[in-house]
């Protein structure tokens, strides 16, 4: 598609954002999901013949991997999903825009991705992971640190594609924690975005410049959405991950990390907004429009800063033992999925992660204790106990 002829990509994407609920896939209603409900999502697409699918091999426990690949044009984009098992986002959003290109052949986008790009789409790298809803592999590898070796199974197909199809472009699909604020301010990181380093100099070069335009026009295009809730992620060099090598190897890489939105658990909201963000920008690739976003917007992102909680209580009074006087202070707790290793379920554990003044923090959820007294048996730092106890843990009179 030339030039001339493209619609806006901000255009686009405010026209995405505001159709979202006619093209999202309704049969998924939460993150939590086995590949065997992922091929029954993608089953429909492939009776229809949207994509061409590619068995690429197994997993640990002989899971099948596959690729699928939409587009007959000359730029090749690859994009992976869910190496960590429990980072489930992205993969999600992948299926929202194969309904989209299955529901909209007509479209700007669909007809401009298809005749000019070749997406080459992995999702579910992790599918032992995903399982178990765990991050690591079924060996217990963390398959992101297995680029060099390629010891998993996984790792070594993921490389092979990669080498295989030598992709122009790529984008590494992720979760990071909902803890994470935009540098020091008060906004919760509801995505961060990175064009990794591929040495320790954080060196620039062709491949690396143009990633920065991509994750530049990435940020652009969601800023319309969620103004300064979009941060950067760490751009030190890691020698051992996916990302930093596929991006020494020639393909230019945006790592896109999914965190925290308030009231959006099953991450709903973030799921949307990987959607807008990806379709947008594979059409910007398409329109070879991302070449003239600014990299000095990406340069200008601020880093992730951990001055989050999942839940602060504000305004309590501790009495910590019958030797000391009650404080007012403020306690942020954290929540984790834990596997009870008698029952195998999972099981949701707060941990007391903050004590005190927390003014600078902030957190998905806070509620007002106006002045009731915490139980110092429970508002201890690293104290652990069950999320339903969490009522407990005020003593109101």
């Amino acid at each position: 598609m030339a030039n001339h002829t493209a619609i806006p990509f901000r255009t686009i994407a405010l026209e995405l954002f505001e159709t979202y609920e006619s093209f999202k896939l309704p049969a998924i209603a939460s993150r939590r999901f086995t590949q065997t409900e992922l091929l029954q999502w993608l089953e429909p697409f492939n009776t229809c013949g949207l994509y061409q699918k590619t068995e690429l091999g197994f997993s640990g426990e002989h899971r099948p991997l596959s690729l699928y690949t939409i587009g007959s044009g000359k730029t090749k984009v690859m994009l992976w999903s869910q190496m960590h098992g429990d980072e489930s986002t992205a993969t999600m959003a992948l299926l929202d825009i194969f309904n989209f290109f299955l529901n909209n052949p007509q479209h700007p986008i669909t007809i401009a991705v298809k005749e000019s790009l070749a997406l080459l789409v992995f999702p579910m790298v992790n599918p032992d992971g995903a399982e178990r809803f765990t991050r690591r592999t079924a060996h217990g590898i963390d398959m992101n640190r297995d680029a060099l070796a390629l010891e998993t199974p996984e790792a070594r197909i993921l490389k092979e594609v990669r080498d295989e199809y030598q992709p122009e472009f790529g984008f590494n699909l992720h979760d990071q924690g909902s803890r994470y604020s935009v540098g020091t301010t008060r906004h919760i990181a509801a995505l961060a975005l990175l064009a990794p380093a591929f040495d320790e100099s954080r060196s620039e070069n062709l491949v690396r410049t143009r990633a920065k335009h991509l994750a530049a026009t990435f940020a652009q295009i969601l800023e319309q959405f969620i103004p300064g809730h979009i941060a950067k992620w760490d751009d030190t060099f890691e020698p051992r991950a996916f990302g930093d090598n596929v991006q020494r190897w020639g393909t230019s890489t945006v790592l896109v990390e999914s965190g925290g939105w308030q009231n959006d658990p099953e991450k709903f909201f973030i799921r949307k907004l990987n959607s807008v963000g990806l379709l947008t920008s594979l059409y910007a690739i398409a329109t070879n429009q991302y070449q003239h976003t600014d990299t000095t917007l990406y340069e200008q992102i601020p880093f992730n800063t951990q001055l989050a909680c999942d839940l602060i209580i504000r305004h309590a009074q501790l009495k910590a033992n019958d030797h000391v006087q009650s404080l007012h202070v403020d306690i942020g707790i954290n929540f984790e999925d834990v596997i009870n290793p008698q029952t195998q379920a999972l099981e949701k554990i707060a941990t007391v992660a903050e004590l005190g003044d927390l003014r600078t923090f902030i957190a998905l959820q806070e509620q007002d204790a106006r002045g009731a007294a915490l139980d110092a048996s429970l508002a201890r730092l690293n104290q652990q106990f069950p999320a339903e106890k969490i009522h407990s843990l005020l003593r109101r009179s």
